[in-house]
């Protein structure tokens, strides 16, 4: 086979590949089109389309259409969107870097601090009312996991774990890392004046994701554990 035959030769792409650029390019579609298009059965569609709904790629709504069993209509997920390229990071780095160069350190600090604010009113929003730290952690770390950080929080003997398994804003975070700074003042704050917050993992240091330890001060503590406890007199 000539080397020119060889280019226009089609290689075949794995099926999972070939779905999710057809959802992409052609929108929702049902269970049958895509195996019309991939040349396959129905069922055969349907098998690896649930395989990729378990992998949280795509996902389904019925479309009923009058008697008999509603049509599954498949669309991507974020994370399929995900599968293809996207140059946000790159941009991102370079507006920061623009920044720098055309406006002056002191003015990224400042856009920096003006979206911490943003975030400081909306955290504090969020953790307002709860019982105890616990509970504060717990709905700070439910904010995270929205903006993508995939956070989970864990207790640690008296204190607690902020574990964030991914960071969305890696790319400026490793060229300004005053936006690192600037969440953990902001934890700070949210949380507490009570609480102290240590990062204790970085994944800008090199480590697999970043962790946040968070636990009453110790003169709190001792000062909550100094308190007399109320005792009720019988009568």
């Amino acid at each position: 086979m000539s080397s020119s035959e060889l280019e226009n030769k089609k290689i075949p792409r794995p099926a999972a590949d070939r779905l999710l650029s057809l959802l992409k390019t052609a929108g929702t579609r049902t269970t049958a089109e895509l195996g019309e298009a991939l040349g396959v059965t129905t069922e055969a569609a349907r098998q690896q389309l649930l395989k990729m709904a378990a992998e949280g790629l795509v996902e389904s709504r019925p479309e009923s259409h009058g008697v008999g069993r509603p049509a599954q209509r498949w669309s991507l997920t974020a994370a399929g969107n995900a599968h293809f390229p996207d140059r946000h990071s790159e941009l991102t780095v370079q507006l920061i870097r623009t920044i720098r160069t055309e406006l002056g350190q002191s003015m990224l600090d400042r856009l920096i601090d003006a979206r911490a604010a943003e975030a400081l009113s909306a955290y504090t929003t969020a953790v307002a009312g709860a019982a105890d730290l616990g509970e504060r952690v717990a709905r700070l770390t439910a904010i995270r996991s929205r903006e993508g950080y995939m956070a989970e929080c864990q207790a640690d003997g008296e204190a607690y774990l902020l574990i964030e398994n991914h960071c969305p804003i890696c790319s400026a975070a490793t060229e300004c890392q005053g936006f690192c700074r600037s969440e953990l003042e902001l934890f700070a704050q949210v949380l507490g004046a009570d609480v102290s917050v240590e990062r204790t993992e970085h994944i800008i240091a090199g480590s697999r994701r970043c962790v946040y330890r968070i636990e009453k001060r110790a003169a709190d503590r001792a000062g909550s554990a100094a308190l007399p406890s109320r005792k009720t007199s019988s009568k």
